[in-house]
């Protein structure tokens, strides 16, 4: 296919797809761009739909688990970007199969946008990326016309300085109390994408197809450890954090604990072990293949003054 012109967002409102949808909808040369949501999203948040329409997006309403709103929103596009929610992730099994059915839509990114779920071999048995393996396994044996595109961002930046009151053993940043909490000794790299770039890096696939076509591409904006995190929080907060360690054991513990009890960060848990123990690490980006530019993407500098500001929990 040429380059892809117009282009189906679903779950643009949701924490990482308005990021997304905002990077799109500013890129130049510009595209055309629909965003399918339901009659609740489009009156439950009336104000995002409205910036998104004066910012030139066209809004679709209808059920996603409905085949026939799908195939109607799919009408006349060329690349659809699911950006849904971890619950819902497998529901795009039968978008990816309407999607391969249609007569227009030539392209389809998935919902990734996260933690490598095929980076080693144990990641087949992590139990957060049970229903992405799904959506690609389905793809891998089912799809034969569709192209596809993974976009793999590792952790975001934005949501990893956060401190969860009741997963304290997995590590993170609390801006209020000036603490932090290591993992190990706070020294292992973990490669990060802050949730801007994550926008960014979709258009920058969207702009090299043929760096992207059935590949899943790792990004990322910077590599760092957690005592450089630390360093730039007491640079810019002009104080000096409490700090706290927790060994990896630890974390392996209170994770193997948190599942057994269905805890609700039992999933929390899991991912912070695997960037401690270096599950977002690569010799190589695909930064550069898709045409992704040190100077495009966000430092740790820029990340950190935002984080002073908007908290994640």
């Amino acid at each position: 296919m040429s380059f892809p012109k117009n282009l189906l967002i679903i779950g643009a409102t949701g924490h990482i797809g308005t990021y997304i949808t905002e990077q799109i909808l500013k890129a130049q040369p510009s595209f055309n761009v629909s965003i399918f949501t339901s009659p609740a999203t489009a009156s439950g948040k009336a104000d995002l739909i409205g910036e998104l329409k004066s910012k030139g997006a066209k809004i679709i309403t209808g059920d996603v688990t409905k085949a026939d709103d799908v195939k109607k929103a799919y009408e006349g596009i060329d690349t659809v970007i699911s950006a849904v929610g971890r619950n819902v992730l497998e529901t795009q099994i039968e978008l990816i199969r309407l999607a391969e059915e249609s007569s227009s839509v030539k392209w389809f990114f998935p919902s990734e946008y996260g933690t490598d779920i095929e980076y080693g071999p144990e990641s087949a048995n992590e139990k957060p990326h049970q229903l992405k393996l799904k959506v690609r396994k389905y793809i891998r044996e089912n799809i034969s016309r569709l192209k596809y595109t993974y976009v793999v961002t590792g952790p975001y930046a934005d949501m990893f300085f956060s401190l969860p009151p009741k997963a304290v053993e997995a590590g993170g940043y609390s801006v209020d109390d000036k603490k932090a909490v290591l993992v190990e000794d706070g020294e292992g790299k973990v490669g990060f994408t802050t949730m801007p770039d994550v926008g960014k890096a979709v258009v920058a696939a969207l702009r090299h197809p043929e760096a992207a076509f059935n590949k899943a591409l790792k990004v990322q904006s910077f590599v760092v450890t957690p005592k450089q995190i630390l360093a730039e929080f007491e640079k810019q907060t002009g104080a000096q954090w409490q700090v706290s360690y927790t060994p990896l054991q630890t974390l392996r513990d209170a994770e193997k604990k948190a599942w057994a009890e269905g805890s609700p960060f039992a999933t929390v848990f899991t991912l912070r072990r695997i960037w401690a123990e270096g599950g977002t690490l690569y010799e190589k980006t695909d930064n550069e293949s898709i045409g992704l530019k040190d100077s495009e993407l966000e430092t740790l500098e820029d990340a950190v003054k935002r984080g002073l500001t908007v908290r994640w929990t």
